[in-house]
């Protein structure tokens, strides 16, 4: 089974950016849906972006016009850009598959000034 690598994390102050990084071990060309998650302390991990083999994009409402979802099929690789963080962006980003897959260890983002 193909594993991700979260990568790319880190402390930004609100109004910040960010770019997530998400390496898989094995080709992603094959994989229809890859998507972008995240979990709060205290809270279930939650939905953020998904996208489709050829490109095509789902956002989750809360975060629209925040986020954009890519992915290089050639480089096997997903990202996640954010930009105008706020705080309760604060979790642990992570990637995978539709059909679910293992859970990675994620990336921490941290949004605090």
């Amino acid at each position: 089974q193909v594993q991700f690598v979260e990568s790319g994390g880190g402390l930004v102050q609100p109004g910040g950016s960010l770019r997530l990084s998400c390496a898989a071990s094995g080709s992603i060309i094959n994989i229809v849906l890859m998507g972008w998650y995240r979990q709060a302390p205290g809270k279930q991990r939650e939905l953020v972006a998904q996208i489709t083999r050829y490109s095509g994009t789902y956002y989750t409402d809360s975060m629209k016009g925040r986020v954009t979802i890519s992915r290089d099929n050639a480089k096997n690789t997903v990202y996640l850009q954010i930009d105008n963080m706020k705080p309760e962006d604060t979790a642990v980003y992570y990637c995978n598959q539709l059909p679910v897959g293992s859970w990675g260890q994620g990336t921490q983002v941290t949004v605090s000034s």
